[in-house]
């Protein structure tokens, strides 16, 4: 029986506009997890090219590939910096229950 070789899944090979982008994270930020929030920034990072982020933020790639991995939540220092570089903005609104 032969194997078959896949690769592991990985989003960034689809977010091709910043329109994808954009929902991507409008979806990530409903379910309300810092983890999961960085490791859809580091998504879209990935995407876009961790170099040019680094610069733009000031910090190293090794730090932003540690920040961004989705295993545990940056601190909201570094989410600011990632998400301004990377031409995202939050707004607010009131949650109706």
């Amino acid at each position: 029986m032969s194997k078959i070789k896949t690769r592991q899944f990985d989003i960034a090979n689809y977010l091709t506009n910043d329109e994808d982008m954009a929902e991507y994270l409008r979806q990530v930020i409903e379910d309300n997890d810092p983890a999961e929030l960085a490791g859809a920034l580091g998504a879209i990072a990935r995407a876009r090219g961790m170099a040019q982020l680094a610069q733009d933020t000031g910090l190293s790639r090794e730090s932003l590939y540690k920040g961004l991995s989705g295993d545990r939540a940056p601190s909201s220092e570094t989410l600011f910096k990632v998400m301004r570089a990377l031409g995202f903005k939050l707004t607010v609104e009131v949650a109706h229950s």
